[in-house]
């Protein structure tokens, strides 16, 4: 979305949607990357599109109510972005796959040796209210876990 942005727009822009996901409850979130759309509409289309494409996951982390510890650590992409990193680091030299099972050992062999940069999750001591509220959400919502799996 940033990227569909002029320059001088893109900080203005990427301010205004960190302030959105700092507030504390999802409605607010959208209501404020909503305006920001707006805004946007009437010269960037494609830029106002992106920001209401993923709108309703961009607040599930305020929507489940996770403890703050949580929260910082859970609502960004490192916990994804960093061992997949370390998996592309460790075969990307690779030019030839002979099979699926070629494919299988290097990723499994290139996690394991990834492993040892693993840290523990800030607010771990924590999991246990992520694990309570899950198991309230799919006891209260059973048709979401029948589309997950």
């Amino acid at each position: 979305m940033i990227d569909e942005l002029p320059d001088e727009q893109q900080q203005q822009a990427m301010n205004l949607m960190r302030a959105a996901w700092k507030v504390r409850t999802a409605e607010e979130g959208e209501k404020r990357l909503e305006h920001l759309a707006r805004f946007l509409e009437s010269n960037y289309a494609s830029a106002a599109q992106s920001v209401r494409e993923g709108l309703p996951e961009m607040f599930t982390l305020q929507r489940l109510q996770l403890p703050p510890s949580l929260t910082k650590c859970l609502g960004t992409v490192n916990l994804i972005e960093s061992p997949q990193d370390g998996v592309q680091k460790k075969t990307g030299n690779v030019t030839r796959w002979r099979d699926a099972a070629m494919v299988a050992r290097w990723v499994a062999s290139a996690w394991l040796l990834t492993e040892h940069r693993f840290r523990k999750i800030s607010g771990y001591k924590d999991m246990w209210a992520l694990a309570s509220i899950l198991c309230r959400e799919t006891a209260q919502n059973p048709e979401k876990q029948s589309r997950v799996a």
